[in-house]
């Protein structure tokens, strides 16, 4: 059974990825066709409602604590070629938050940098090796330093082990995104890895959300480029990020902006600005990426605000599954 009391509460589900025998291939976090028709059916399809519909109930004050609704982040085209088989299989209506510097053939390096990290080596380990092997600092005191924050994380997101936690704080806090894609970019040439072959196997292309908004299923933003930390932009580029994430939307759906009301937070990752900024654009739900209270925030309750509203990952749920 899903529902326990740590999770007795309306909230979303967030997927990323998904693999195949094909061109999808196995990752970090990735799950099968069959294992997604396993996470549904232990969720229990009765108790997940279609995104229209959880927007509406959620405006309304009428959704259930065992309400659930399914989300999708990152535009990337696995969700398309695997998952959404599975979703008009089961006739499940989810909302897809893209982030629009793609559409642009402008893709923000994180998946290309994840697609490497997945395929390239031999486990996900031997990656981290070689990454500090490139950068080739001393890093003691900085994870130290950032050992309580380690631990918080831990306890916030317990899919990720230690070494992904320390190894997104590098990449996160550590370094310049100049400075980490040095050191990414240096990577790929000596695996002979050209990034540039592999946007279309990684991303949305137009057909693909003008496709998923006739099917029904609710587009949301998710910024423009997808910077990892928008809680350290100004208000101003943080505005910029999701200005030109709304009008993208728009434009490619042919939909007027005020139509777009839902979004979710890339990595989590917002502050007071960003909210007053959504707020201003007339989005009206949006999800974080995680179940519990960030005091940090200044959360005092789980769905904090109509632009707080939890969500669990899929891998937590498997796990449960094969306990």
């Amino acid at each position: 059974m899903y529902f326990n009391s740590k999770n007795n509460f309306y909230h979303g589900i967030m997927f990323h990825h998904f693999h195949d025998d094909g061109i999808h291939t196995k990752g970090q976090g990735s799950i099968s066709k069959d294992e997604f028709y396993k996470i549904i059916n232990f969720i229990e399809r009765k108790n997940i409602l279609d995104a229209e519909e959880f927007f509406d109930k959620f405006m309304n004050n009428n959704l259930k604590d065992t309400d659930v609704c399914l989300t999708f982040d990152d535009a990337i085209k696995c969700q398309i070629d695997v998952a959404l088989p599975v979703l008009e299989d089961l006739n499940i209506k989810c909302f897809f938050f893209v982030y629009t510097s793609i559409f642009e053939g402008n893709p923000d390096n994180l998946e290309f940098f994840r697609y490497f990290r997945m395929n390239y080596f031999s486990n996900i380990n031997e990656f981290y090796e070689s990454f500090y092997d490139v950068l080739d600092e001393d890093l003691e005191i900085f994870f130290k330093n950032n050992l309580e924050k380690i631990k918080s994380i831990k306890i916030r997101s317990p899919h990720y082990s230690i070494a992904d936690i320390k190894f997104r704080l590098v990449r996160d806090s550590y370094l310049t995104k100049t400075k980490y894609e040095k050191v990414m970019f240096s990577m790929f040439k000596e695996k002979g890895f050209n990034y540039k072959d592999f946007s279309k196997k990684l991303f949305f292309q137009k057909n693909d959300l003008k496709r998923l908004d006739k099917l029904g299923h609710c587009i949301g933003l998710h910024s423009h480029n997808h910077p990892t930390l928008i809680e350290n932009l100004s208000f101003e580029e943080q505005k910029k990020e999701y200005d030109k994430c709304l009008s993208s939307v728009s434009k490619i759906l042919e939909k007027p902006k005020r139509e777009i009301k839902y979004m979710s937070h890339p990595c989590g990752s917002y502050n007071k600005d960003t909210l007053l900024i959504l707020k201003e654009l007339g989005i009206e739900l949006g999800f974080k990426q995680i179940m519990g209270i960030d005091k940090d925030k200044g959360m005092i309750k789980v769905n904090n605000s109509s632009l707080e509203i939890a969500r669990q990952n899929h891998s937590k749920i498997y796990k449960e599954i094969n306990k």
